[in-house]
């Protein structure tokens, strides 16, 4: 993938309108476990299968606040399953002793009750065997990098030395936990545009120095310094899609990889004088007032990144970031829904 889409997914730092640029989340790895809090503090862990055996993943959710509830789901490797096979019957098991039926769940997916759950996360941070069987194979949970993770998890939420810590825990009072962060609210603006036009060859010769100007740092637009050959006709063309009286979406494409291409878009003002403002280099689309960004992680599309910017009448702000975990052969289209930035959008009047 290209340099702007970060490790192993990997979001791009793109993601974030620089106008008007909330606080997002945190994101940490260590071997086979993962966690990623968005900016209103709510975390998920994730922990799979050995790498070399792709047989399952959990994910281990929980709002910021004290006294929150932890809750653990369970999914199945299914990249290679026949879709007619009926949702097996799982049961977790510690140690080689059974902890009982996991209750079923939408989706193919198991919830784990609240003793399940505890138990199941005090084995996985020490040197206990995790294993849930009852699919086609056992999944046994690696414990590699699960206290890292878990650690890092009660850093984020403030919770280390309480008695609700999932990893260190300690008589530090319940109400010392940082409370949730309040998810910022859009006010989305109905587009009242026209239809999309091609720059002229003028336009885009006074237009094209201020765009990549406008490229804050870290981010570039690689066809836009050199245009190159286009492989399909338009590749090189600058679009313009008027937005209201005032303001229009400028567009072109960045960049191009072997499973992926980002587009940059800019809003500008109709007239094409003033300053652009940058958006994001590494979008897939645009709809209705809607940047929306969908990259794979690699070919197979067993992992993802998306985003999406909301149109408010003066610039596009970030409305939600994320990430579907690991590429762990584990899912098609992403093992789960990992959050790093989230938002309340009201929809336009």
């Amino acid at each position: 993938m290209k340099s702007s889409i970060k490790a192993a997914l990997v979001m791009t730092a793109t993601l974030s309108a620089p106008v008007l640029a909330e606080q997002s989340g945190v994101s940490f790895d260590h071997k086979d476990w993962e966690v990623v809090c968005d900016n209103t503090l709510t975390c998920r862990a994730a922990g799979y299968s050995a790498e070399e055996e792709a047989t399952g993943s959990v994910l281990i959710t929980r709002k910021a606040g004290p006294d929150t509830p932890v809750t653990v789901d369970v999914v199945l490797a299914e990249m290679d399953a026949d879709e007619t096979t009926q949702q097996a019957k799982l049961s977790l098991w510690i140690d080689g002793k059974s902890q009982g039926e996991i209750a079923t769940e939408d989706n193919d997916s198991w919830r784990l009750s609240d003793a399940q759950a505890h138990s199941m996360i005090d084995a996985v941070k020490g040197s206990g065997k995790v294993e849930f069987k009852g699919g086609a194979k056992p999944f046994v949970l690696s414990g590699d990098g699960a206290y890292a993770v878990l650690l890092k998890f009660d850093d984020v939420q403030g919770r280390v030395g309480t008695p609700g810590a999932l990893s260190k825990k300690g008589d530090k009072a319940e109400s010392s936990v940082t409370p949730a962060v309040a998810a910022p609210v859009i006010q989305a603006v109905e587009v009242k545009g026209g239809e999309d036009r091609t720059l002229t060859k003028a336009e885009t010769a006074a237009l094209k120095p201020r765009l990549l100007a406008a490229l804050t740092s870290g981010n570039e637009c690689d066809r836009l310094v050199s245009p190159q050959e286009p492989v399909i006709d338009g590749d090189n063309d600058i679009t313009l899609t008027p937005l209201d009286g005032k303001h229009a979406l400028i567009s072109t494409l960045c960049w191009r990889g072997a499973y992926n291409e980002g587009y940059g878009y800019w809003v500008v003002d109709k007239a094409l004088k003033g300053t652009p403002q940058f958006i994001t280099n590494s979008a897939s689309d645009y709809s209705d007032g809607v940047i929306s960004l969908g990259q794979r992680g690699r070919g197979i599309g067993d992992c993802w990144a998306s985003a999406e910017w909301v149109w408010d009448g003066e610039t596009f702000r970030k409305s939600s970031e994320s990430t579907s975990g690991m590429c762990r052969y584990v899912r098609a289209g992403g093992t789960w829904d990992l959050p790093e930035f989230v938002s309340e959008v009201k929809e336009a009047k």
